[in-house]
């Protein structure tokens, strides 16, 4: 984890902000120290010795980036060594004391906490012991207070960015995971709707033609010896629902749009052709306003499954489609005068896959889908769907 946020502060442009300006701060005192000291004494014998000190200090403190910050032994050891080469330094000149500060931040840097607090407090008690002999023996108490004060404050300011930005790299991670989760969970609903709706396309399509197909198929077998024409009729009935299967499974495989609107007719002229063919009488009220292709594509599927429960279920004589268009929502009844049930059953035996399927897709545009029906008095199928939709969910 120590890595972890060592790596982060590498990364952090602010961080390398800082470090640049703690460089550039080591050196000015560097050579301000170098300068008040060749200016205010003669040239003696220490002073080739304080020179050289300070050129080997400088060449030291240039290496450090080249390290890193973390704190691996070669780190530690340069460390020490621009540590000691600084306490010499301090020893024979103290004018070279306050080049501690940027040491603080190098220490606080690259050390654990309690050997950075112990290398800080080794720095202070050598700016005290510099400040002094500086003073000649004269007392002034901000000599003894002023370099801890400095320490204190500069550790406190650095632990606490140090754990802020620790804080909130730890929140953007958790952050970042949580989007993870997030999208993950959006996929997997995506992918759950997605199967659903395909169920339905599936169910309204191809399984309800398959079914009709069959049927007439039965009924053309059991009248093929009595009845000939009527059996033939039924054969030519069910080589038309095979020819629409086939179109609705190439539309399915294309681009999962109803075959019937594919023609560019509207929902109107789908209507209307569906209904000829099961033999249903259509019916357009109110003033048509254009819908969204995912209204006309669901309202055309409900209206698909209807008819085939009323096809296979109702024994119905006669059925109805009537599309009305209101103010704020167009309505389709698909109605009926068969045997009829009760909604609290579900309906179609086995399969009773219709009617949740066609209220999935009225809820699925914010609309809603009633049933009413009794037995022996037929049934009125109701969608409404509002003609402000809200947006499809991203897959």
């Amino acid at each position: 984890m120590e890595e972890g946020v060592e790596r982060g502060m590498e990364r952090d442009p602010d961080a390398r902000w800082l470090a640049r300006i703690m460089h550039t701060a080591f050196f000015l005192l560097l050579g301000a120290s170098l300068a008040r000291f060749l200016l205010r004494h003669d040239w003696e014998a220490r002073s080739p010795w304080i020179i050289a000190l300070t050129g080997a200090l400088a060449s030291l403190y240039l290496l450090g980036p080249v390290l890193g910050t973390r704190a691996t032994p070669r780190r530690i050891a340069w460390l020490g060594t621009v540590v000691a080469v600084w306490v010499l330094l301090v020893v024979l000149a103290p004018s070279f004391a306050w080049c501690a500060v940027p040491l603080f931040y190098t220490g606080l840097r690259t050390l654990p906490a309690r050997a950075a607090l112990g290398l800080v407090a080794l720095l202070t008690a050598f700016v005290v012991f510099a400040q002094v002999r500086l003073a000649h023996g004269g007392w002034d108490p901000n000599l003894i207070v002023a370099p801890p004060a400095v320490a204190a404050l500069a550790t406190g300011v650095f632990v606490y960015a140090d754990r802020q930005a620790a804080r909130q790299r730890a929140l953007i991670d958790d952050l970042i995971r949580t989007r993870r989760e997030l999208a993950a969970i959006e996929r997997r609903e995506g992918t759950l709707a997605e199967r659903q709706r395909l169920s339905m396309e599936i169910h309204d399509t191809l399984a309800q033609g398959l079914s009709s197909q069959q049927m007439l198929l039965q009924a053309a077998d059991r009248t093929w010896d009595g009845d000939p024409e009527t059996a033939r009729r039924h054969v030519r009935t069910a080589e038309s629902i095979a020819e629409r299967n086939l179109a609705e499974a190439r539309r399915f495989v294309h681009d999962l749009a109803p075959a019937d609107l594919a023609g560019g007719g509207g929902l109107e002229e789908a209507l209307r052709g569906l209904a000829a063919r099961e033999s249903a009488a259509f019916r357009v009220d109110g003033a048509p306003v254009p819908l969204p292709d995912r209204a006309q594509s669901a309202l055309l599927r409900i209206a698909q499954g209807a008819l085939a429960n009323i096809r296979e279920h109702a024994g119905a004589d006669s059925a109805a489609v009537t599309l009305t268009y209101l103010d704020d929502q167009v309505v389709l009844d698909v109605a009926d005068d068969g045997r009829g049930f009760d909604p609290a059953d579900r309906p179609g035996g086995v399969r009773g896959h219709g009617l949740p399927a066609m209220r999935v897709r009225a809820e699925q545009l914010g609309g809603t889908l009633t049933v009413e029906s009794a037995p022996g008095e037929g049934t009125v199928l109701s969608a409404a769907i509002p003609l402000s939709i809200p947006p499809s969910p991203e897959p």
